[in-house]
């Protein structure tokens, strides 16, 4: 299944979602809650911390409701004079006072701690999840992705799903909580002044609504922009060399200062909603204060309130307004945290196009006879890459594909390790249609080596090892004396625990490509993909490639894309692909007696190599 780039634009201040994603991204709240839904099931194994936080945030509210009623009972007992026994009774709720001082201090560390520690573990294996969906996904999803979007929401966007479990659910409970405790309280006191303080209440509600339907589309497009600043960090760090050898430092350093702005004033126009939000919600809650102290003073006057009910009533209006007050920055974190969601789950929610199907096998240990058989492909509808192709190797035969640049020769490759899947036709491997077979077991009889080799930033030992962790180091040293890589190896300053750097920069073009010989040699699979193997190498490496391949040839299957002709001779056939289909097929020498397409092409190299 291809990917689909989402795209936001801001018209007159507000943000529309365009492109071939908007109608997915309308159903994105339904993702959103089904993915939370499944998420809450999967955070039941952290239960223990989240029951033990839960109970502690209930008590730390009752401590909070059962301080302001110790207050007032102080206030009573001091209001109605000071008799006989009443210092006692001072002493004593002092007492009580600072006990729930020193339980709440208890209680607040057991509640922020277990449900930070929750929700971390929940975001490590959200993490962790992303990472596995990544990896099984399709070649084809990540054809218009860019490596530095998708790190921001492996990264980025699953970080606010600890603001939600950590921060929003827990303090949602306590306001609620609060909030229902503090208005049975109040309605106990006083019912009619308790009714009044509910007057800013329904505005303050609406109010968050319209701030919540605002303000989200301003955080999509925030975060959007983070990915496209990191993919674009991401870039340029890889491209350094390319970026000071063109001295184009200037137009790169304008072009992270504009997607760095861009995401700026994103979250700016986030934060200005937020900045009208709060302001409005905290004169809201200022008005029922003043309605309680003219009402109250009022009821107060006529003997229908108490002293001691007043500080009461006083005391417990800022917890009655504190969650409604709270109520803003809730939302704003939770539009935030649905928002990092959203993007998340569009990941979570793509079924990988390539597979195991129902029923596949374990293919186990292939003998390596591989046939193509009227395989036709296309990235794009309507776009046609391969047409028709059909050909047969028996096990230990070598296959080269030759042709221009474009017609399908490294699809070919990917097809067989089903990267994708043919649009028509089949592929088997020892009379087996690979889509019956496991893609691990497939993978496993099957051993890149490409033309732009990726080497990790280890040594060259963990690099060649990677095919084989469990290889020892006098099976990983044969392997790379059978790539001809093992004397350049010890001439290095730590021989085999040489570090090659990112990407193996430290290695030249033809070390990388014989490291990747040797990664290929030292798996022992029956298949050997050979992509542009000796393509960018001087004359001396190349002899050394081909000494590489000739060790491995006539042991194992191996299909080559090649131009040289030093790869292409002893090939036992030979495969010219013209417009995607196969134009010619045979030997060397057949294919020179033809005198077509081939013979140009070979009598082309050779007149280019008599001129260097």
């Amino acid at each position: 299944m291809k990917g689909r780039m989402l795209h936001f634009k801001y018209l007159g201040g507000r943000t529309k979602i365009v492109g071939a994603d908007a109608e997915k991204m309308e159903k994105g709240g339904n993702i959103v809650m089904r993915m939370l839904w499944k998420l809450t099931k999967e955070a039941a194994r952290y239960k223990v911390l989240y029951v033990v936080a839960i109970v502690s945030t209930l008590c730390l509210t009752g401590v909070n409701l059962a301080a302001p009623k110790v207050l007032s009972a102080m206030t009573g007992v001091v209001e109605r004079g000071m008799g006989e026994g009443s210092l006692a009774i001072v002493i004593r709720l002092a007492l009580i006072l600072l006990a729930l001082y020193c339980v709440r201090i208890l209680f607040r560390f057991l509640s922020n701690y277990l449900a930070h520690k929750a929700a971390w573990y929940l975001v490590g294996d959200l993490r962790s999840r992303m990472y596995d969906k990544l990896q099984s996904l399709d070649l084809g999803f990540f054809h218009d992705k860019q490596t530095g979007d998708l790190m921001s929401r492996v990264v980025n966007d699953t970080r606010d799903f600890e603001l939600l479990y950590a921060h929003i659910i827990p303090e949602l409970i306590t306001n609620l909580v609060t909030f229902a405790g503090v208005l049975v309280i109040l309605l106990t006191i006083n019912w009619k002044l308790a009714l009044i303080t509910c007057c800013p209440i329904p505005l303050i509600l609406v109010s968050g609504v319209i701030f919540a339907k605002k303000v989200r589309p301003f955080f999509k497009a925030s975060q959007k922009c983070m990915g496209e600043l990191n993919a674009k960090l991401q870039d340029n760090l890889s491209g350094l060399h390319e970026i000071q050898s063109f001295g184009q430092e200037h137009m790169e350093s304008q072009q992270v200062k504009e997607k760095n702005f861009d995401q700026v004033k994103a979250m700016l126009r986030a934060l200005r909603a937020s900045a009208v939000f709060h302001p409005s919600v905290e004169f809201l809650s200022s008005a029922g204060t003043v309605l309680v102290v003219f009402f109250g003073g009022l009821f107060a006057a006529r003997g229908q309130l108490s002293v001691e009910d007043i500080v009461a009533f006083v005391l417990y209006l800022s917890l009655f307004y504190a969650p409604v007050s709270g109520l803003a920055t809730l939302l704003e974190n939770l539009q935030q945290s649905l928002a990092g969601a959203e993007r998340v789950a569009l990941i979570l929610d793509t079924p990988p196009a390539i597979h195991n199907e129902a029923h596949a096998e374990d293919m186990g240990r292939a003998e390596g006879a591989v046939s193509f058989e009227h395989v036709s492909f296309q990235y794009n509808q309507n776009v046609p890459v391969l047409k028709d192709i059909s050909f047969s190797c028996r096990p230990g035969m070598m296959v080269a594909l030759v042709g221009p640049t474009g017609v399908g020769k490294t699809t070919i490759t990917q097809l067989l390790s089903r990267f994708y899947d043919p649009t028509k036709g089949r592929i088997l491997i020892d009379g087996k249609d690979i889509k019956g077979v496991t893609l691990e077991s497939l993978r496993q009889n099957i051993s890149p080596v490409l033309q732009d080799t990726f080497l990790f930033n280890g040594t060259i030992a963990e690099n060649i090892g990677y095919a084989r962790p469990e290889a020892t180091r006098e099976e990983i040293e044969a392997a790379a004396k059978a790539a001809y890589i093992h004397e350049d190896i010890l001439q290095m300053p730590q021989q085999y625990e040489t570090r090659v750097g990112e990407r193996g920069l430290r290695l030249s073009g033809g070390q990388k490509q014989r490291v990747a010989i040797a990664r290929a040699i030292l798996r022992n699979s029956p298949i050997i993909i050979l992509d542009e193997a000796t393509a960018s190498v001087d004359v001396e490496t190349e002899r050394m490639i081909q000494n590489a391949i000739n060790h491995i040839a006539g042991t194992r299957t191996i299909i080559a894309i090649a131009h040289r002709l030093s790869t292409i001779r002893n090939a036992d056939l030979i495969l010219l692909l013209k417009h995607g289909t196969i134009a010619e097929r045979g030997t060397h020498e057949e294919l020179m007696k033809l005198g077509g397409e081939y013979r140009k092409m070979v009598q082309a190299q050779v007149w280019k190599e008599e001129d260097e």
